[in-house]
């Protein structure tokens, strides 16, 4: 898995499909890249710098165990921290972004279906 670092890529990702699960908020879209970048954000809103850190290393290890099993390739995630984020049981950080990741692929599914279908009608 590479690392998202630009700018302009977590904007693209932020223009895709977004899904909010309890202490996460999850932004993907297709890239013309291949395989899986992930980029990870954190604002001033889950508090001091260490807090922010703190929750930036657990959804980088969340992450690290669960995308390149549901992750597809060619594809960008963004995992923005919210507020729980920090105290949040490993566990249910896990399960949120289980349920995130396979949830938002239902609608990057059912958008390419609908673009596909408009298009012979």
């Amino acid at each position: 898995m590479d690392r998202l670092k630009k700018r302009a890529d977590f904007l693209k990702a932020a223009r895709g499909v977004r899904r909010v699960e309890g202490a996460i908020t999850l932004e993907t879209c297709p890239s013309p890249q291949p395989g899986i970048r992930i980029g990870f954000t954190a604002s001033k809103k889950i508090g001091n710098a260490v807090a922010r850190n703190r929750a930036k290393r657990r959804l980088r290890a969340a992450a690290s165990q669960l995308l390149p099993l549901l992750g597809r390739q060619g594809h960008d995630y963004v995992l923005v921290a919210r507020g729980t984020c920090v105290t949040r049981p490993f566990a249910d950080l896990l399960n949120d972004i289980t349920s995130a990741v396979t949830s938002a692929h239902k609608k990057l599914d059912a958008k390419a279906k609908e673009s596909a279908g408009g298009d012979h009608a």
